[in-house]
């Protein structure tokens, strides 16, 4: 670890905290109905879409909430299943690919809807600039403006007092793309653009190497995927290596522009929510929480990947760069431990190297952040009502601990809000250890794994935490295109989005319809440096007692194997 590594990491931190602390007051303003700098421009615009698409604007309560962002991303689902399955018979396909497989098809189509952006294919042999753009890129959007519309909507809940109604989907829906993630991916393509990410219908292009081998270059609009890729924290790459390939991240610059687009908007979102609830420093306790946990585990893939591994160095590597395998060597140790840790503390999943050759310590690190429930800062929208639901569950816990009233910003929290909250945190590890329990007995999915042992049982723990966890990264070295994975890997998705957003509707519904009440001396405070700790203290239990007996089978187990210079 060097100075100069750590300056990077710090100042590019503090310009997120800036930027995120002034978006997110944009965004409380948008929100709240009042006028910014961009409502004369795109007033007349949201009017318009409004006008087209027929739907009522009239406010919700959480059952009518739910079912129109169901029925929303059922449609979405149907389209994108459609593209892939036509793309064939449809235009812009200038490489002429064939339909894609049902069982891939469901699983792409399921994973875009999901924010998840998991991809078992490579993009640039696959998919056709249509799919990409009208299917991949389109849904970037959409599932990203789901997540922060249902984040609004569970901030409202704390904000009014016996509201039986939460907001309407459809008009937060519209004013999240068109007031924060369109004018926002505008910006970034053109930057990434002038970094030298391609912007291009063309097909690809054909050079002939210092060799003399013919070599076909795929090609395509990557500029404005990625954008809405890192904005949105969708992650799915336009090519196969993702943020690693020179196209789609081909400078040191660009990288701390993608590291920095990541962060941004899920970082607003306490910020957006402190303005929204009439207090700035619950918001504040919020991003302290996240910001923890991002320092910390870059802190800790930092020096585990710099410390190098024994074994490598012992077959006379030069140990000064550390463990280098697996990364690019324009981006350095230091930034990509950043990304590391902000794609998978964010539900992200975009990859500037491949997480299978960290070392374990240094792999452990970003599985535990899928793990522990995408909320730090987590995906944008996700993040927030993620987190705010393990809120609730810590001033219960610590109401109970020091007898005082279990309430959160005024709304008293009760058995049924309880019941909701531990349903939606058990999907989580119901998925990724259920799934990855069957996986580890059955010999279809074992023959798709490149590693025996330890290594091995992290590549299936990591695809289903992925999964579950609507991250989408992939701990590489599993081949998940086949029939079993895509299918399990989808349902996964599905479960994780969306088995875990119609609980945490319902809590927002019950908070919504109760009388807040003025805090009193009874009242827990959740602002503080008291409060900040409770919630890491929940969040680390929380992940340890559900997944360590799995994660000291694998990773833990596979870094003493390390030191004693035994390999699988």
């Amino acid at each position: 670890m060097t100075f100069v590594g750590w300056s990077q990491i710090i100042i590019l931190l503090a310009l997120v905290t800036f930027s995120a602390w002034a978006l997110g007051g944009f965004m409380a303003a948008v929100f709240t109905g009042k006028r910014t700098f961009l409502s004369q421009a795109i007033a007349p615009l949201e009017c318009v879409i409004n006008r087209l698409a027929g739907v009522s604007l009239k406010e919700q309560n959480w059952q009518a909430y739910a079912l129109a962002m169901l029925a929303f991303n059922a449609v979405g689902f149907v389209v994108l299943y459609g593209l892939m399955r036509l793309q064939s018979f449809l235009p812009l396909n200038p490489r002429g690919f064939s339909a894609v497989p049902e069982a891939l098809s469901f699983n792409t189509a399921m994973s875009f809807v999901t924010n998840t952006n998991w991809q078992a294919y490579a993009g640039e042999s696959t998919m056709s600039h249509l799919v990409q753009m009208a299917g991949f890129t389109v849904h970037n959007f959409l599932s990203a403006a789901t997540g922060i519309a249902l984040a609004v909507a569970f901030t409202r809940a704390f904000a009014r007092s016996s509201s039986a109604t939460i907001g309407n989907f459809w008009d937060d829906l519209v004013k999240s793309m068109l007031y924060i993630l369109l004018p926002l991916s505008i910006i970034v393509a053109i930057a990434f653009m002038t970094t030298g990410i391609p912007q291009t219908l063309q097909g690809s292009v054909d050079a002939t190497t210092l060799e003399g081998v013919k070599q076909t270059i795929a090609m395509g609009p990557m500029a404005s995927q990625e954008a809405i890729k890192q904005l949105g924290t969708n992650g799915g790459g336009f090519l196969n290596a993702n943020s690693a390939h020179p196209f789609e991240n081909p400078s040191a610059w660009s990288n701390y522009l993608s590291i920095f687009a990541m962060l941004v908007v899920s970082g607003a979102m306490p910020f957006m929510f402190g303005q929204m609830v009439g207090d700035k420093r619950q918001g504040r306790a919020l991003f302290i929480t996240m910001g923890l946990f991002i320092v910390v585990g870059t802190a800790i893939v930092y020096w585990a990947e710099t410390s190098g591994n024994p074994i490598i160095q012992a077959l006379g590597i030069d140990p000064l760069q550390g463990n280098m395998e697996g990364k690019e060597l324009r981006f350095g140790q230091a930034m990509t431990a950043l990304f590391v840790v902000a794609t998978t503390g964010l539900s992200c999943g975009a990859v500037n190297a491949m997480h299978s050759s960290l070392t374990p310590l240094g792999g452990l690190v970003p599985l535990f952040m899928i793990q522990l429930g995408e909320v730090l800062p987590g995906g944008v929208g996700s993040g927030l009502y993620g987190i705010l639901v393990i809120a609730v569950l810590t001033v219960f816990i610590a109401g109970l601990m020091v007898g005082r009233t279990p309430d959160y910003l005024g709304k008293k929290i009760e058995a049924k809000e309880m019941k909701l909250a531990m349903l939606a945190l058990l999907i989580l590890p119901l998925v990724i250890l259920g799934f990855s329990a069957v996986a580890a007995m059955l010999p279809t999915a074992l023959s798709s794994l490149a590693n025996a042992g330890p290594h091995g049982l992290t590549e299936i723990l990591y695809a289903y935490s992925s999964a579950a966890g609507n991250n989408g990264s992939a701990f590489a070295g599993l081949n998940a295109n086949t029939g079993w994975f895509n299918t399990t890997l989808g349902i996964s998705m599905f479960l994780g989005r969306f088995a875990y957003i119609v609980p945490m509707l319902a809590i927002a519904g019950s908070l919504a319809a109760k009388t807040k009440i003025p805090a009193s001396s009874g009242s827990f405070p959740t602002h503080g440096p008291m409060f900040v700790a409770l919630l890491v203290g929940v969040i680390l239990i929380l992940g340890g007692l559900q997944y360590f007996p799995s994660l000291a089978l694998s990773p833990i187990v596979e870094h003493f194997l390390m030191l004693a210079g035994k390999t699988f």
